[in-house]
């Protein structure tokens, strides 16, 4: 499917529902002013199973549900038919306009047909939710992951397609392998993914996740204390695995103390009083320009004699 239409990808809504859709429709019961729009009973539309959006917060709705009470629809719903049936008709985009509509106790509310394919479908509903903002960063990656598994869609085909980076497409779909646990924090709003990236694939990612919305910590602070234990269980699985690496305890713990300070691989090669030599391991530039300024005297571990 990806590859028989590259030509709509990153065109938003208008390159799959044409221009003919945009924008409102005026005031409750007034005439219809947007081609191809009209009113049809509330209870001929069913939610869309491809829609990736899952969480719908209760004040948004509510003050949906009062607007739309007050002003009426002000965008149509896009539908597509339901095939074998008569009337009936599949949300593809608005379906919280239809929760809410529901809650005003509406009878009618406006749509615009639409012939989509499933994979038409599901981009529509991305693309809408991503330029409101609309989605959590876990609905995001699952839309995003089901247009790859399904409908075959590679990283770059969808970085057309919303309009954003590849880079943020594959560091939200990264925030798939995160445990249940935080991506539930992710999806409740109380973690959100710039603090969560840094804990993909560290171990007690649930605990560091908890203190992190606990402190409050930003993005940057939650980067930081992730690496910090990252480096500390990498260094008590190395003391553990290799008891006799030839360290004394000593310079072990040192390594320990300075890794912990650092948030970096720390290695200390001690020669006795022929000197030695001691290795900080970094990954990013960020990390590097640490170590510069800290070498550069502010404040960091002081190394004492090793005998």
């Amino acid at each position: 499917m990806a590859e028989e239409t590259p030509s709509r990808l990153g065109r938003g809504l208008a390159a799959l529902i044409g221009d003919d859709a945009a924008f409102a429709l005026g005031e409750q019961n007034a005439p219809v002013t947007v081609r191809g729009v009209r009113e049809v009973p509330i209870e001929f539309l069913r939610p869309n199973p491809f829609q990736p959006r899952h969480t719908f917060r209760e004040q948004d709705l509510a003050d949906l549900s009062n607007s739309i009470r007050e002003k009426g629809i002000l965008q149509p719903i896009v539908v597509r038919p339901v095939a074998g049936e008569t009337e009936v008709f599949e949300i593809v985009a608005g379906e919280r306009r239809w929760r809410a509509a529901q809650r005003a106790q509406l009878h009618q509310v406006p749509i615009l047909v639409k012939e989509l394919t499933d994979a038409e479908s599901l981009e529509v509903a991305i693309i809408e939710n991503v330029q409101r903002a609309d989605l959590n960063a876990i609905e995001e990656a699952a839309g995003y992951e089901r247009l790859a598994q399904q409908f075959d869609y590679t990283q770059e085909q969808l970085s057309k397609l919303i309009g954003k980076s590849r880079s943020h497409v594959a560091n939200t779909l990264r925030l798939l392998s995160l445990p249940p646990s935080v991506k539930a924090m992710i999806e409740e709003g109380s973690l959100s993914a710039g603090q969560a990236r840094p804990l993909i694939g560290i171990e007690g990612a649930e605990e560091i996740a908890r203190e992190i919305v606990a402190k409050g910590l930003s993005a940057r602070e939650a980067e930081v204390l992730a690496r910090k234990a990252s480096t500390g269980s990498a260094v008590a699985r190395r003391s553990s695995s290799s008891p006799s690496s030839g360290k004394d305890a000593d310079t072990v713990a040192l390594e320990r103390n300075i890794s912990e300070q650092l948030g970096l691989k720390v290695e200390i090669v001690h020669a006795g009083d022929k000197g030695g030599e001691v290795k900080v391991s970094y990954k990013t530039l960020d990390q590097l320009d640490e170590i510069c300024r800290r070498l550069a005297g502010r404040g960091g571990p002081r190394i004492s004699n090793l005998n």
